[in-house]
């Protein structure tokens, strides 16, 4: 698949299953985030991967999170202690904000989310599936807490890879003339 139709026909898949993502192909996915513009090449990003049992690990700190120390219904802490489950392989893409006179807090914060593109990009054309989540858990502090996260870092997004458990919703035509237009 050359590049032009892996960014034009890339969609979201949210039905993922097994096999487990290859080495050779989480390798490609890393070299894909590492391929970030990267201002004044500070390195802001950093990405966990969270596989097998740890997937089931992170879903009980989840629910944890999310109970607050009072019993959920049961429909509510399994779809918790699941999330996770949803894939095999799941990266957490984190910004470490530093500092900087040239490149803001912001700029750092895209930088990550620029890797989890490229990877969402880099998983359809390896003929992987992929769908970005954020939600709650990406700012609550006892996820952050478990995930080691330092003061200064931000969860940008946890990106589930896998195989495609269902077919690829149709790529959506976009003809709204306000979306890209010239300036004059």
């Amino acid at each position: 698949m050359d590049a032009l139709e892996a960014i034009t026909q890339r969609v979201s898949i949210a039905q993922l299953t097994g096999p487990d993502v290859s080495d050779e192909q989480k390798t490609i996915l890393a070299q894909a985030a590492m391929r970030a513009p990267d201002h004044a090449w500070m390195r802001p990003s950093r990405y966990l991967t969270i596989e097998g049992d740890a997937r089931a690990r992170l879903g009980q700190i989840f629910y944890e999170a999310q109970s607050a120390g009072k019993q959920l219904p049961d429909e509510k802490r399994q779809k918790m202690q699941g999330m996770l489950l949803r894939a095999p392989l799941v990266i957490v893409g984190i910004t470490r904000v530093s500092e900087h006179p040239k490149v803001p807090r912001d700029e750092q914060i895209l930088s990550t989310g620029a890797g989890i593109q490229n990877m969402l990009i880099a998983a359809h054309a390896l003929g992987l599936g992929a769908i970005w989540r954020t939600g709650d858990m990406a700012h609550c502090q006892g996820v952050r807490a478990a995930l080691g996260l330092a003061d200064n870092e931000e969860i940008v997004g946890f990106l589930y890879v896998g195989h495609p458990n269902t077919s690829a919703k149709s790529v959506p035509v976009i003809d709204d003339p306000e979306f890209f237009t010239a300036w004059a």
